[in-house]
């Protein structure tokens, strides 16, 4: 096999850019995506992921920067001479035609006359061979999304760009789809790149993400690694969410020790992405699944070792699998626990005194100097970025 078709499918962005007047909707980007990846550009609405794959796609030209397809430089190239196709939120299939139809259109347009054993193989990709003669209105939501996927596939694109393609769907259909898309990357091997607001949508499907902010690529990497180490509050608090308390450097090592008001914290010096020099200023952060609550009362039977801080319970909601704690602490104003419910402790109520403690291997560190609260803000439905 040759370099160029080793490397076929790679999307690579060379300080690519775009500006309208004087917003810049981009700001100059480098990404390379892997060969038969699951790669999602995720973010809030007007971060510029949709811009981003408009550009790949030859929707939109780019201000400055280059975009390769494979070894191809197509950054001059009108849509329809890129290898790519796009699936949208908004299906646009043609309701006059069947679904078998409606997949073999692309073919048919360009000339191929025996079709039907290509579009059988892709109906039963997307496990819709019993539904070939139906039109869109007779399918689901969810139906209709499989189809545009096939109508796109059956071109053998080199690249599958999906704009939100989930965005009008509920959220149980969303869950079934996000499993249904990934198993149909996998089988098919091409590679996907996938615009989403939504944070579990790109976690489960992903396996690459980079996540956007304000035109610029915050932070890359698979979604584990995002949301056990984010280098910033963005990331931090856009992927789930994060507990910081400002805190000042004592010491170095392997472990750094910190102080906040009377309490002193450890956490591993790898996962700080702050400053070390003692003194510095740096927000200790924890995820609510990784705390541990105890009543003050049985305070002694905490293990040694463990990062601890008091407080008192504000709030507490019971969601089935789990109860999630406000805590009010003199470090941190609403402290999130979620504590899983196998041995509920009764007197975990609103008012009660608590020990919050957690592993330090499990606590990161990041520049002071950052907003807390980046990242928090609600999402809305995107279709504009």
């Amino acid at each position: 096999m040759t370099t160029a078709q080793e490397h076929g499918g790679d999307v690579r962005l060379s300080g690519i850019s775009k500006t309208y007047g004087s917003f810049t909707a981009v700001q100059p980007l480098d990404l390379t995506v892997p060969q038969g990846s699951f790669f999602a550009l995720l973010g809030a609405s007007g971060c510029g992921k949709t811009t981003t794959l408009r550009m790949i796609a030859g929707l939109e030209e780019p201000s400055s920067g280059t975009v390769h397809l494979g070894d191809q430089d197509v950054t001059a190239l009108p849509p329809y001479k890129r290898p790519v196709n796009t699936v949208f939120q908004s299906y646009a299939l043609f309701p006059h035609l069947d679904i078998f139809e409606n997949v073999a259109f692309g073919l048919r347009r360009r000339g191929i006359k025996s079709v039907k054993g290509k579009v059988g193989e892709m109906l039963d990709l997307v496990q819709l061979g019993e539904q070939a003669r139906k039109k869109p209105h007779q399918l689901s939501g969810g139906q209709q999304q499989r189809v545009a996927v096939a109508r796109a596939l059956i071109n053998h694109p080199k690249v599958l760009l999906l704009d939100e393609p989930l965005g009008a769907l509920d959220l149980k259909l969303r869950r079934q789809m996000q499993l249904e898309l990934k198993r149909i990357q996998t089988e098919v091997g091409i590679t996907f790149v996938h615009v989403t607001h939504d944070q579990e949508e790109a976690m489960t499907m992903a396996d690459t993400v980079a996540v956007m902010n304000g035109g610029r690529v915050e932070q890359l990497g698979a979604p584990a690694d995002l949301y056990e180490n984010p280098r910033t509050t963005f990331v931090a608090n856009f992927l789930g969410t994060s507990n910081f308390i400002e805190a000042e450097v004592q010491g170095g090592g392997d472990d750094l020790v910190v102080k906040a008001g009377d309490c002193k914290l450890t956490l591993p010096a790898a996962r700080c992405t702050g400053p070390t020099d003692t003194g510095a200023k740096v927000l200790v952060g924890v995820r609510p699944e990784k705390i541990s609550l105890t009543h003050a009362d049985d305070a002694g039977q905490i293990p040694d070792g463990r990062n601890r801080i008091t407080g008192r319970i504000a709030d507490s909601s019971f969601i089935g699998v789990s109860t999630q704690y406000v805590v009010r602490s003199p470090l941190c104003p609403s402290f999130e626990v979620y504590a899983q419910n196998v041995e509920r402790d009764g007197r975990l109520t609103p008012g009660a005194e608590v020990v919050l403690h957690w592993n330090p291997a499990h606590t990161f560190g990041l520049d002071a100097a950052q907003d807390v609260q980046a990242g928090v803000e609600k999402v809305e439905e995107d279709t504009s970025a």
